[in-house]
């Protein structure tokens, strides 16, 4: 409850207003607060699913890897060997279709240029699903 101070009489009046600080300061303590846990909120989401009584999907086919060496000679799965020239007719020929996905493993030595004129070859055939390949490191301190 909020007093009139201004009056010189002995007796304190009532003030008809709302002291709104307070209520600000919780709403705000509340917004942080969401604002903090409404990401954490989304994470995991437990729901109960129904069972289903559908076929099974057929196992997705072998990954295609295509190696670019530090020697710039390509390497199509383990052990075909390649030329850039004969990539896209070797794909096709080894039935891999447009749709499936290519990883391209290269030396970090091969130089980026190199690297790209191999995806470009890619593209130009069609083959838009490139992964690029890389070894996972252990993150320094």
């Amino acid at each position: 409850m909020a007093f009139n101070m201004q009056n010189d009489n002995d007796e304190f009046q009532e003030q008809h207003e709302i002291n709104v600080t307070p209520f600000i300061d919780v709403i705000l303590v509340l917004l942080i607060i969401f604002m903090v846990a409404a990401p954490l909120a989304t994470v995991s989401v437990p729901v109960n699913l129904p069972t289903s009584t559908a076929s099974k999907e057929a196992p997705k086919a072998e990954p295609v890897y295509l190696t670019l060496q530090q020697d710039l000679t390509l390497t199509l799965g383990e052990k075909q060997q390649v030329s850039r020239e004969q990539l896209t007719d070797q794909l096709l020929a080894s039935d891999i279709g447009i749709e499936r996905q290519i990883y391209l493993r290269a030396d970090k030595s091969v130089p980026y240029g190199e690297l790209m004129q191999v995806m470009n070859v890619l593209a130009q055939a069609g083959y838009v699903k490139i992964a690029l390949m890389g070894l996972e490191a252990a993150a320094e301190k």
